[in-house]
């Protein structure tokens, strides 16, 4: 029987590191990151302390050759690159729009990295939208798919698919575009999907928390909301959302119903994973983000608040165990959740890699 294998690693783009939570776990030594955001780079040096981070830019070329000088035997890339620039949520633009959101040609430097490192596995991960976006490519704008294939397809095996994190034991719906490289000979399967895992099953062993309680858990702590927001929030059952309310109804002082979309003030279900978790998860008034609740023997219903920085851990698939620092900011933590892939899902992408180089 071989010994246990390891992959050295690189993580572009790699926030504060909740997409590598487990790969320890599974033989993957991330040896060097990049973030851009000074507090993110921070937290992700915190929690991976062997890590060697480097902040900045990617664009600028000073911090790229610094990577490059950096990443020497580098078997497996990850790279998650933002995606603000591809994402249609809550706003109205149109493609021509999108198409010229300087951030959505962050892939760019991704392809330059593999061009001068040429590492073994190379995973890209994105919104669905990713898979549709075009680049420019000898001065026409060009599926980035088939500019993979234009540029890799002799050296690489180029595979892409949208996937679903709860099909891979995440309580939390997260639709994402995986695209992975890998060299010709060496074999990369899909892995099998599992059963899905419910909110329920995630987080219904934790206490009721009321609006700005406390718990001796750590991370179990509730954010204080306001009055109004609470008594609408009591009043509405779980999987509802406030304006199906009839009389406590999201309303302005002066008694009119705000307009809104049902999908805000909404507490999510029990039994069926959670929907995404958005960068607002703080926010009774973003997108499904209140806790269930369970309803008392007055008729309304306990939880009358967003989720606590614990539940949306275990929500993502965070090991319960996760190394974060105490003193780490309660938002800055909800912003790496929100934008974060679940661990659980990179894990289970990740995992046939190091059975097949078990094998080989």
């Amino acid at each position: 029987m071989k010994e246990r294998i390891e992959l050295r690693g690189c993580s572009l783009f790699s926030g504060a590191g909740i997409a590598e939570a487990f790969f320890k776990d599974i033989g993957v030594n991330i040896v060097l990151a990049n973030e851009l955001l000074p507090e993110r780079a921070e937290l992700y040096s915190e929690i991976y302390k062997d890590t060697t981070m480097i902040c900045g830019d990617i664009t600028d070329k000073k911090i790229f050759k610094k990577l490059l000088l950096k990443s020497d035997s580098i078997d497996l890339l990850i790279a998650t690159p933002p995606c603000q620039g591809l994402s249609l949520a809550g706003k109205n633009r149109s493609k021509e729009e999108i198409m010229h959101d300087k951030r959505n040609y962050l892939i760019e430097k991704v392809i330059d990295f593999i061009l001068k490192k040429s590492p073994k596995y190379v995973l890209i991960e994105n919104v669905p939208s990713l898979l549709n976006l075009t680049i420019n490519y000898k001065e026409k704008q060009t599926p980035l798919i088939d500019v993979l294939i234009l540029l890799f397809g002799k050296e690489y095996n180029v595979e892409a698919r949208v996937v679903d994190s709860s099909d891979y034991g995440v309580p939390q719906t997260r639709k994402r575009a995986i695209i992975k490289l890998f060299k010709k000979g060496l074999s990369w399967d899909w892995p099998e999907k599992s059963n899905k895992i419910s909110v329920r099953e995630a987080i219904g062993h934790l206490p009721s928390l009321e609006s700005g309680d406390k718990s001796d858990i750590p991370w179990h702590y509730a954010r204080e909301h306001t009055k109004k927001h609470i008594l609408w929030m009591k009043n509405t059952p779980t999987g509802k959302s406030a304006f199906e309310n009839k009389v406590y109804f999201p309303k302005k002082d002066d008694g009119t119903r705000i307009k809104g979309y049902n999908s805000t003030y909404r507490r999510i279900k029990w039994d069926q994973p959670a929907p995404t978790i958005t960068m607002r998860n703080d926010a009774i008034s973003s997108q499904r983000n209140v806790h269930p609740g369970r309803k008392k023997k007055d008729g309304t219903y306990s939880d009358p608040r967003v989720l606590t920085p614990l539940e949306l851990m275990l929500i993502s698939s965070l090991p319960k165990d996760w190394k974060i620092p105490k003193e780490t900011p309660e938002l800055l933590l909800r912003q790496c959740i929100g934008e974060g892939v679940p661990p659980l899902m990179i894990k289970k992408l990740i995992e046939p890699i190091i059975k097949n180089e078990i094998k080989n």
